[in-house]
């Protein structure tokens, strides 16, 4: 279990630095270059001061003072100038990690929203959507910092280290292993305070995900909350949550400060030992073991233990920066995962396109003329164009959204050019699901949806539902003006169509009477509206964009009974010669459409117009006879 986590480990940082390298195939190599140049320089000062020490030492003895102070003068500007440009390489590499780390995340943003939209409908229905929205502020926050902080002090730290142990056994080897044994034992204590603590920082993230999607939850059913008293409840639910993240971040931030002051610490015992070890050496006269040859004395020793400080720091340091790093590749895994999920299938080749008739042809066009097209190419390389005029059928259909567990029982229906079909029965009968399945939210089971006589599988997602209004039962308006949310059924729509909409949709009266008009600004879901007045907002946006086929989910069901009957002049001429797919409750919507199909269960058992379901006194005369909505 631990080999596959540190494989997945190191499978996520090979694509994470793949990827950035993708992003700045130019400015990471010269980073990485800095970051060499930069720690190569920190190695180095041992290596000047043994220098000047021997030197001295020589001098002591010789007392030719002149010669000495201008070779040490010549070591110190040679250091000057390794220092400048190590600032200037410092410089250069802050500068630009500062452009690819905010790159970089910018750009995963990107492809997270990109990839987001292409989802299909069922992910979102199976996925907290708190829990989505951690992978944009806790899982890029948790990335940003190991890629800004952790691998550049890492990568640096690793050279530094590499760069003193090679000086370390040039001078003495019998010093460098006293060194290694302290070394091996902060490994020791690193792999097990940091092991735990790594492992509650992943499980801290993953809270931190439970946390922000209980509190979106909780947002969002606010007034249900309140109506039902419901505070309590919701805030002992959310202590139980807000525990676990508490718990999982404590035990992690406990390992985790523990284990700076224990390396710290080990750190300066070692510092004792080699100077002691280095002392007894010079004083016994031992023969110093090393790649240089020079004898064991103070110009090896000093040096040393400046290496030892430097050595352990940075042991130090690696070890600050793993649970960031643990952390960083956390976020970065549920990142990867979200880009990958896989997208909605569309292998559909039917499009729909604006057309004109001309000399009895169908001629494909840019503008709008009010006329709709499918377009089949065919293997030949020809192309032929087939008038939209809205015939929807089912045959046998059969729908799960899990498997054994089947919504839809062999629904089959027939919906002529123009004919307003409406859907009754109790809630769960599957109403809406057959909404869904015209949209290709998702794909039937078994059975044939076909759009004039074309198998809807043929027909690109885009283009059939771009032939579809919806007017859903949940309103959604967007940040932004009235106008423009009107204007998101039809982007290059104009004021006046805007407008002409709206007074369709009975929505003109409220919308002149707001603060600023059409130019009135809407935020959180249009919270400044009644829910009536967002519906009718809804309509209104299904109204613009004029599509041959209408689907109306409970398209009146929050608005009041007056408001209804100006609603229903508006809805009656916008379904005037159009295929109508209606769901709702009230009598007023159903009663006076040319096809009424009752749903129990998944199964259609009844079918027919509003006086023929009467005269048959089945289901349908017990709804209507026994309430005033079909409930």
């Amino acid at each position: 279990m631990k080999n596959n986590t540190s494989n997945n480990r190191k499978g996520v940082m090979g694509r994470l630095i793949k990827t950035i390298f993708e992003f700045y195939p130019v400015l990471l190599p010269i980073v990485v270059g800095c970051i060499i140049f930069n720690a190569i320089v920190s190695a180095i000062p041992a290596v000047f001061m043994q220098n000047i020490i021997a030197s001295v030492e020589n001098t002591w003895q010789s007392g030719d003072w002149k010669a000495v102070s201008g070779e040490i003068t010549q070591l110190v500007l040679l250091l000057v100038v390794c220092y400048v440009l190590s600032l200037i390489a410092s410089f250069t590499f802050n500068r630009l990690m500062a452009i690819i780390t905010q790159g970089s995340l910018k750009k995963f943003r990107i492809k997270m929203f990109n990839g987001m939209q292409d989802l299909p409908i069922k992910y979102f229905d199976t996925h907290n959507h708190g829990d989505i929205m951690s992978y944009y502020t806790n899982d890029i926050d948790a990335l940003r910092q190991m890629i800004s902080q952790s691998i550049p002090q890492l990568m640096s730290a690793g050279i530094i280290v590499l760069s003193v142990f090679c000086i370390m056994m040039y001078y003495s080897i019998w010093l460098t292993l006293v060194v290694l044994v302290g070394v091996i034992f902060m490994f020791i204590v690193t792999k097990k305070v940091g092991g735990n603590s790594s492992k509650y920082f992943i499980r801290q993230q993953m809270a931190l995900g439970e946390v922000e999607g209980f509190v979106e939850e909780m947002m969002n059913g606010q007034k249900v909350i309140k109506v039902f008293c419901h505070e309590e409840e919701s805030k002992a639910d959310f202590d139980k949550i807000n525990n676990r993240l508490f718990e999982d971040s404590e035990s992690a931030n406990k390992y985790a400060n523990t284990l700076g002051p224990i390396l710290n610490n080990i750190g300066n015992v070692l510092y004792v030992v080699v100077a002691l070890t280095g002392g007894l050496l010079m004083i016994s006269k031992a023969p110093n073991l090393s790649i240089s040859g020079l004898a064991m004395g103070i110009s090896i020793v000093v040096p040393f233990l400046n290496m030892t400080k430097q050595f352990a720091g940075n042991i130090n340091q690696v070890s600050q920066q793993i649970n960031a790093v643990v952390m960083g590749l956390a976020g970065a895994k549920r990142i990867f995962e979200l880009i990958d999920e896989q997208p909605e299938e569309d292998h559909g080749y039917v499009t729909l396109v604006n057309a004109r008739e001309e000399a009895g042809q169908i001629v494909e066009c840019n503008e709008r003329t009010g006329m709709w097209a499918w377009k089949h190419p065919h293997k030949d390389g020809t192309v032929t164009y087939e008038r939209l005029t809205g015939d929807v059928r089912m045959y046998d259909v059969d729908f799960a959204y899990e498997e054994d567990k089947t919504i839809l029982h062999n629904i089959t229906l027939y919906a002529e050019p123009g004919q307003k079909i409406a859907f009754v029965g109790a809630t769960g009968a599957g109403k809406t699901t057959i909404t869904n399945l015209i949209n290709r939210f998702y794909d039937i089971a078994d059975g044939k949806i076909r759009y004039d006589g074309i198998n809807i599988n043929k027909i690109k997602k885009e283009d059939l539902r771009r032939s579809l209004g919806v007017v859903l039962q949940e309103t959604n308006l967007f940040t932004g003006t009235v106008m423009d949310n009107i204007r998101y059924g039809k982007l290059d729509a104009t004021d006046e169509e805007c407008i002409d909409a709206a007074k369709l949709a009975g929505a003109d009266d409220f919308i002149t009477r707001l603060p600023k008009g059409y130019e009135t600004p809407l935020s959180s879901n249009g919270s400044n509206l009644s829910q009536g007045q967002r519906q009718l907002l809804a309509i209104a946006r299904a109204a613009v964009a004029n599509p041959p086929v209408m689907i109306l989910d409970e398209a009146t069901s929050s608005i009041d009974t007056r408001t209804e009957v100006i609603v229903q002049r508006g809805m009656d001429a916008l379904m005037k010669g159009r295929t109508v797919f209606v769901i709702a409750h009230r009598l007023s919507t159903v009663k006076n459409s040319d096809v009424i199909m009752v749903l129990e269960q998944g199964h259609v058992v009844e079918r027919g117009n509003h006086d023929q379901l009467i005269a048959e006194k089945g289901k349908y005369y017990q709804l209507y006879t026994g309430a005033f909505e079909l409930e």
